[in-house]
């Protein structure tokens, strides 16, 4: 039997409509229900994941109906709830590498429309490059009508195999999208490129972090747990200097520049010590360097920590060392510097873009360069040249996930009609008939399948070909699904209850009421 809320096809297009109406004004009338969906999602540890559950909840505060679609876990498969009603569907799909689930373009499609239609979802927002869910979910979306937005976390390069793959699959799936944000201007440049977009339709918003999360150990802002302890004592020319590394152990976070550079760096400084936290294929390199070293005392080797333990990890160091060969932004360089560590990385990507320079101390990414400026970065808090004990408090006025949300809802105020044209793409309305004629709207694509077809076709001779084959077949599933299972028998999930917010529309930011 379907559930009361349950209605036709008909009465559902018109209530489209009427919301849609409403919207096209200058203030919103009513929040969004969103979907995010990726491959990457807690438990697992990693910047997307953190990136993804922190936007959710803080849409969440600010009015919006927000899920998230991601694979199973171990142990975790179906439906779960985390904080702040945050509902999570685990799909169990088959995950071949690095949680990354085997691409079936179009078996995910049945499930993802009963979850669609069950939560009365209007705005789908995949994240990262190389998700599988991510690219079918988009290409789903559009299929029935949804608006889609895409979050690109990751730099790739133009000339291995690899990545000329994941460019054209970019192509196929960017061809039909709202709305493209990336997490740094650097890393808009590698998606504009790798993706032919006009950049009009490619936002910045970069990622921030909890700062209450990574306080410093000595803070006499966080009650009498941090204010009974001292201020921290200057360090003298012979104390230990803790260096920390939290990085996944990959080929791309720079282990091989790691493994290399810890002997010389121990070597040159008799008081210095390391801790790694982190997993990967890369552990057994660390693993035989230290044995053959004989370093074993001066380095400590956590394993995984789980992202709730890497500020107490962190708080033990002196000294971030980032040595990463390819980054679009670096969450945890952010999360260092608000623990009150000095910051050594390699200046890479969207690295440069994340610190001011007196929080960091950039190398290139070689192994000498690496060395030589973990060396500056000991001498001069040996020289006490470095105040680490403001590091935390300016973090915290540089970097706020409420912020993120705003810039992120007004994405979709442009994407949904709520925004002028003029107002989301920043041109006077006097030039909109100038505007209109060279460049066109640059996003918000049409639904209409011809449309659509002529946006892929011109992927590539052969590329485009396939494409159009691929939305062909998709729609005609999503015809097929709308006679075998039909809206009318899918129940209309409850809503997680909240407290009404005040000033909602008027863009208030503080706590429910």
């Amino acid at each position: 039997m379907a559930h009361p809320r349950s209605f036709s096809k008909t009465s559902m297009a018109a209530n489209h409509n009427h919301n849609y109406r409403h919207r096209r004004g200058s203030t919103r009338t009513m929040p969004y229900s969103i979907a995010m969906v990726s491959d990457f999602f807690f438990p697992a540890p990693g910047g997307v994941e953190s990136h993804i559950y922190q936007l959710s909840t803080k849409l969440i505060d600010r009015g919006h109906k927000v899920i998230v679609i991601t694979h199973a876990y171990d142990g975790r498969t179906g439906v779960r709830y985390l904080t702040n009603g945050l509902k999570v569907y685990h799909v169990p799909f088959f995950v071949i590498y690095r949680a990354s689930t085997f691409p079936t373009v179009f078996s995910f499609f049945p499930i993802f429309r009963n979850i669609i239609l069950r939560e009365e979802i209007e705005i789908v927002h995949g994240h990262a490059s190389l998700s599988s869910f991510c690219h079918e979910a988009i290409l789903h979306a559009r299929t029935m009508g949804k608006r889609t937005v895409f979050t690109d976390h990751s730099l790739f390069g133009f000339a291995d195999a690899g990545s000329i793959l994941t460019n054209k699959l970019l192509k196929f799936t960017l061809s039909d999208v709202d709305h493209v944000i990336c997490v740094s201007h650097t890393c808009k440049e590698n998606t504009v490129l790798r993706a032919s977009l006009d950049p009009l339709m490619v936002s910045v918003i970069p990622n921030a972090v909890v700062a209450e999360n990574f306080r410093p150990l000595h803070h006499p802002s966080y009650g009498t747990e941090f204010g009974n302890h001292p201020l921290p004592q200057l360090i003298g020319p012979h104390d230990t200097i803790t260096i920390v590394v939290i990085s996944r152990l990959f080929y791309n976070k720079g282990t091989d520049l790691l493994v290399a550079a810890i002997p010389r760096i121990l070597a040159s400084h008799p008081n210095v010590r390391f801790i790694i936290a982190g997993s990967g294929p890369k552990a057994i390199d660390l693993e035989q360097m230290l044995e053959r070293n004989v370093l074993q005392d001066r380095v400590e080797m956590l394993g995984p920590v789980r992202h709730e333990e890497v500020r107490d990890v962190m708080v033990r160091g002196h000294i971030y060392l980032h040595p990463s060969l390819t980054e679009a932004f670096g969450t945890v360089i952010v999360e260092a510097a608000s623990c009150g560590l000095y910051v050594v990385c390699t200046q890479v990507g969207g690295i440069p873009e994340v610190l001011p320079a007196h929080m960091t101390v950039f190398a290139k990414p070689e192994e000498d360069d690496l060395v030589a400026a973990t060396g500056r970065a000991i001498a001069a808090l040996r020289a006490n040249k470095v105040r680490t004990e403001k590091f935390h408090d300016q973090v915290k006025m540089m970097y706020s996930w409420t912020d993120v949300a705003k810039r992120t809802e007004r994405v979709y105020d442009g994407i949904s009609g709520s925004l002028s044209e003029a107002d989301f793409y920043g041109y006077e309305a006097a030039d909109a008939a100038s505007w209109s004629a060279t460049r066109g709207r640059a996003g918000v694509h049409s639904f209409a399948l011809i449309d659509r077809l002529k946006r892929y076709y011109g992927c590539g001779i052969w590329a485009g070909k396939l494409f159009c084959l691929c939305v062909v077949i998709d729609y005609l599933i999503f015809m097929f699904l709308e006679f075998w299972a039909p809206r009318d028998a899918i129940d209309i999930a409850r809503n997680w209850p909240k407290k009404p917010r005040e000033n909602l529309m008027a863009g208030d930011d503080s706590s429910y009421k």
